[in-house]
């Protein structure tokens, strides 16, 4: 039986409004494979959604602002990598877990300059 496993992210500005966004990826982690993601995170839970290439979820929360804020900034925060339910295994899937451990595992430096909100 084919295993789906959800990456669960959050989007926070410094009012603490808050955009949540998942990923649907094929496979399964167990707390090695969180662990691991956790050790290449900034503090061990931010990262640059763009330079993971994932969905920033800014836009969100700009369609409450009418567009940027002071108060954004270049973080998206880990949550949880759980195995998906079934009723959440619909659409379409971002990639493997493996690949997006990959991903993850291939950067040195998060790079601020790919958020939109590096000059804000």
């Amino acid at each position: 039986m084919q295993q789906f496993s959800l990456f669960e992210y959050c989007y926070r500005d410094a009012s603490n409004y808050k955009a949540w966004g998942s990923l649907l990826l094929e496979g399964s982690a167990n707390n090695t494979v969180i662990a691991e993601l956790r050790s290449h995170f900034e503090a061990k839970v931010f990262f640059i959604a763009e330079q993971l290439n994932i969905p920033p979820l800014y836009s969100e929360l700009w369609a409450f602002s009418h567009g940027p804020t002071r108060d954004d900034h270049v973080w998206h925060s880990f949550h949880t990598l759980r195995p998906a339910e079934t009723h959440e295994i619909e659409g379409l899937v971002f990639g493997t877990v493996d690949s997006f451990v990959q991903t993850v595992r291939a950067i040195r430096v998060w790079d601020q300059t790919l958020s939109p909100h590096w000059s804000i």
